[in-house]
């Protein structure tokens, strides 16, 4: 399975050492190189684009601003020279972080990580897939068997995200895009950057929050046609 990706960087240098990395990368398809992040913007809108390799410190957008902009961004990958936005680009769902400059290898291994989120995310998508009504979740050095049933939602914490359950919560290092993949489509929907919420948990909706047990959690603006499909008025 082919993954396409772009990539946006002010350096024409930075952006030569991604095509040629990516060149090396064989389910890859690099779709375009751009400076200018406007410019990118455009192809985003017109062709479906999987990933995202995306510079944070550029002159006229920061690529933090420009990923926040985005109504449904692609899976991204930051490559920078600066390590103090790392836990800030974990919350706007990064793949990964790429300091500069990179190896090859740290390179594919990104890539790799990226490649088998799109594919969970397909497979847990088609439909007639019968999908297990469990999940391993890692926390620690631990695999804890978590039954789909028990969730109520997943608050992120940065680069971790936590498992609200009936009766526990498990804290394991992911991303909120990994979280999402790890569930069925049709049971779990994302309400706000920081929350997912099991449909079937849902008691009450109103303008700003879903409501679950004594939980109110906040209804994000780009997730309010995520939210109807949830009470069906979509």
């Amino acid at each position: 399975m082919k993954m396409t990706a772009i990539a946006i960087d002010d350096e024409p240098v930075a952006l030569s050492v991604i095509q040629a990395h990516a060149e090396k990368v064989p389910f890859m398809e690099l779709k375009g190189l751009f400076t200018n992040a406007f410019e990118a913007m455009e192809l985003l809108r017109t062709e479906k684009i999987d990933l995202l390799f995306l510079d944070i410190k550029m002159p006229d957008i920061s690529g933090l601003e420009f990923l926040s902009s985005l109504h449904e961004p692609p899976m991204t990958i930051f490559t920078t020279a600066y390590s103090e936005h790392a836990v800030q680009s974990f919350e706007l769902d990064a793949i990964d972080y790429l300091l500069k400059p990179f190896s090859l290898a740290r390179f594919l291994k990104a890539c790799n990580k990226a490649h088998s989120l799109l594919q969970l995310r397909q497979e847990r998508t088609q439909p007639g897939v019968n999908v297990p009504d469990y999940i391993f979740v890692k926390s620690g050095y631990e695999q804890f068997k978590v039954q789909l049933g028990e969730v109520l939602y997943l608050e992120s914490a940065g680069n971790y995200v936590h498992f609200i359950l009936e009766d526990k919560k498990i804290l394991s290092r992911l991303s909120m895009a990994e979280a999402l993949a790890l569930l069925p489509a049709a049971q779990f929907t994302r309400v706000h950057r920081s929350y997912i919420v099991a449909n079937q948990k849902v008691e009450r909706i109103d303008r700003s929050c879903v409501y679950i047990r004594q939980a109110a959690i906040p209804i994000g603006a780009a997730y309010g046609e995520a939210v109807g499909r949830i009470s069906g008025e979509v």
